[in-house]
């Protein structure tokens, strides 16, 4: 099965709104105007409730009423708002198939991304495209389930047993999620960072461009999110610490602040919230 063809040929190929779109640009635009952003947000009235909904939960509005993307931007700042704005878009538009937990699927994509974030602090990178990054990084997954319901299903019950779901999906398809999503990244017009972030998640040092870092911080937060329960003991005698080191992560300082991982998800219900 050809990905490219199967993407070019899907009549249910999902989308995602024009203001996320047009955010996304700001990556690499540092001359975006904050008037802009509030215009583009305001434009979206189910969006604008949501991120004024978050704006004024405990994480962020404490004792004041925000009442306006305007105030938001005040409140938050550019970075964290532009990040809730892609969040809630994404969250919202990208709606799961039948028979797939999407609300699973995105409380997992936001717990990788806020300690995709997190890492971020103790290397060479910035921390909300790291948080971008994390939270995109199964879309690809999510592509799969809506293009491919029957197959994928299948391929998640083995996958659920133990199986490698990346080994069935090549196997089965001829391709895996970490290949559709940076497809899927690509056609969104996301930076190359973000779209190769995606597709070398699972093996960094195979990348053809060497270690991406925001391949990496996706590998270690995945790395964390599926370890979230286990003791700290455990977590760090099987941290990745050869492929950090790579990486030239500040490992003195992360493996000393794990505690600080208690509270990194602090918020993220008011975002799984419709």
């Amino acid at each position: 099965m050809e990905l490219n063809s199967l993407i070019e040929n899907a009549t249910n190929m999902p989308s995602i709104p024009k203001v996320v779109q047009e955010l996304i640009v700001t990556f690499s635009n540092d001359d975006f105007e904050i008037d802009e952003l509030s215009k583009k947000v305001a434009s979206d009235q189910a969006l604008t409730a949501k991120v004024l909904r978050i704006a004024n939960s405990a994480k962020y509005g404490g004792n004041r009423t925000i009442g306006s993307v305007n105030d938001a931007i005040v409140l938050m700042g550019f970075s964290a708002l532009r990040t809730m704005v892609l969040a809630s878009g994404f969250s919202t538009n990208l709606k799961a198939p039948e028979g797939f937990d999407g609300a699973a699927f995105w409380r997992r994509s936001f717990m990788v991304a806020n300690r995709a974030k997190w890492i971020a602090n103790y290397c060479n990178a910035n921390p909300d495209v790291a948080y971008t990054c994390g939270m995109m990084h199964a879309v690809g997954d999510l592509l799969i389930h809506i293009l491919l319901p029957e197959k994928a299903q299948a391929i998640q019950a083995l996958a659920e047993q133990g199986a490698n779901k990346l080994d069935l999906q090549v196997n089965q398809l001829g391709f895996d999620y970490t290949q559709a999503g940076e497809e899927l990244a690509t056609r969104w017009r996301f930076p190359e960072e973000i779209a190769e972030s995606i597709r070398w998640q699972a093996n960094p040092t195979q990348s053809p461009n060497g270690l991406p870092i925001l391949a990496l911080i996706n590998y270690l937060a995945i790395y964390l999110t599926d370890n979230v329960e286990t003791s700290h003991e455990v977590l760090l005698a099987n941290f990745p610490n050869d492929l950090a080191n790579e990486g030239k992560v500040n490992l003195v300082d992360l493996l000393g602040d794990l505690e600080s991982l208690e509270d990194v998800d602090a918020g993220l219900e008011e975002l799984l919230s419709d």
